[in-house]
């Protein structure tokens, strides 16, 4: 009993060096399997970044899409500040000398769809605001008040750190604007859609590892030597192995024959195509991705959806669920944040200008144009355009 507990705790400490390629043992062979515990991305910004943004090709792709799309719409002022947004529209379009306003306003919303937080500051020079730049959510940290609500950020970079006040709403413009998506346990932060993704990720990625370790292994399922005689001396078991990783492992040896010596017998481990069935399981985590973020599934190349007729269709889809809806908040964000210094403006995205929605803006302007019962500054409004203002008396 004893001999036979020793030969299990080498075979253990076998199989967790690597996998094990030939034994030693007396025949007959036998393996062990034990129930594995899956492992799963730690839920924090920064590693489902590095384990989404920067290693998963869907994931990056639906980031960029999502935030170069959406910052690309145009803002317009309205209202009846809107002849007085000038200024504000030129501090977005401008918002510091490094970079432009899509630029910022692109880092935003990668910061909300990675994170679910993004944080904008306000730069003052002589009492004047000068500048608008993006900070690091990794980097900030919310002081709560008595209240429970944000009274000031502290910012650490580089091994120092600001501390932001918060002023009384209204009096001036906060130094700090904080922007989050809505998170079902935490009134400051967000919840991130990578978040919600995170098991299709991670499902994703190891349908990915698993492979490009088949290809590794020349595409094939792993199997057993088992040798008929008592066992394999030291320096056999050694060259076997040796011989084995030089001449039969690697794509560029797949199909090529295995020539066995006398005793060895190959016996391949091989799963059955419905358990190896690892392409539709990969696609359907890549859905499951593209759904969290609010892309069509079309957008991204992914095969199997078949909801919408054609790119257009799902083109304007993007749209008006997932780009729309989110400039449209950062805009009031904006807007609400500013205005002690521009007065009170309101910023929204000028669908007139959205070549997606094209079609779908040409039909309302002919159903509106149509109507015989509406007057012009109706059908102005009906289009979300203000009615037409009254032509000044010639002096």
């Amino acid at each position: 009993m004893s001999t036979l507990l020793e030969r299990l705790a080498r075979v253990a400490r076998r199989a967790t060096r690597g996998p094990v390629l030939a034994t030693k043992a007396a025949a007959p062979a036998f393996a062990l399997y034990a129930e594995g515990r899956a492992s799963w991305t730690p839920r924090d910004p920064a590693a489902l970044a590095r384990a989404g943004y920067q290693a998963n090709p869907v994931v990056h792709r639906a980031v960029r899409l999502v935030a170069e799309s959406a910052a690309r719409l145009p803002l317009i002022a309205t209202g009846p500040g809107a002849e007085r947004a000038g200024d504000l529209l030129a501090l977005l379009a401008r918002p510091n000398p490094r970079e432009s306003g899509t630029h910022l306003l692109e880092t935003v919303y990668a910061d909300l769809l990675l994170t679910g937080t993004a944080y904008l500051e306000a730069v003052s020079l002589d009492g004047r605001l000068a500048a608008l730049q993006t900070l690091r959510p990794g980097r900030i940290r919310m002081l709560p008040g008595p209240d429970g609500w944000p009274a000031a950020y502290l910012y650490t970079a580089g091994g120092r750190s600001r501390r932001f006040d918060l002023p009384e709403p209204g009096a001036a413009v906060a130094p700090i604007l904080a922007l989050a998506l809505f998170h079902p346990e935490d009134e400051a932060g967000g919840l991130a859609p990578i978040t919600a993704a995170a098991a299709a990720l991670d499902i994703h990625n190891a349908a990915s590892a698993w492979n490009k370790a088949l290809l590794d292994n020349a595409a094939r399922p792993s199997g057993a030597l088992v040798f008929a005689g008592a066992s394999l001396s030291e320096p056999q078991f050694d060259r076997l192995k040796a011989e084995l990783e030089a001449n039969y492992q690697g794509a560029a040896n797949a199909g090529r024959p295995l020539l066995l010596e006398g005793g060895l017998d190959w016996k391949p481990l091989a799963l059955s195509p419905r358990d190896m069935d690892f392409v539709d399981a990969k696609n359907a985590a890549a859905r499951e991705i593209a759904l969290a973020f609010g892309v069509p599934p079309l957008l991204l190349g992914l095969p199997g959806d078949n909801t919408h007729a054609n790119y257009a269709e799902a083109n304007r889809a993007l749209y008006r669920q997932t780009l729309i809806p989110l400039a449209a908040r950062t805009a009031q964000a904006l807007a609400g944040w500013l205005e002690p210094a521009f007065g009170a403006v309101d910023l929204e995205p000028d669908l007139d200008r959205v070549e997606a929605l094209a079609v779908e803006r040409e039909s309302l302007w002919r159903r509106v144009q149509a109507a015989d019962f509406l007057s012009v500054a109706e059908k102005r409004e009906a289009v979300g355009y203000p009615p037409a203002m009254p032509r000044a008396p010639d002096a």
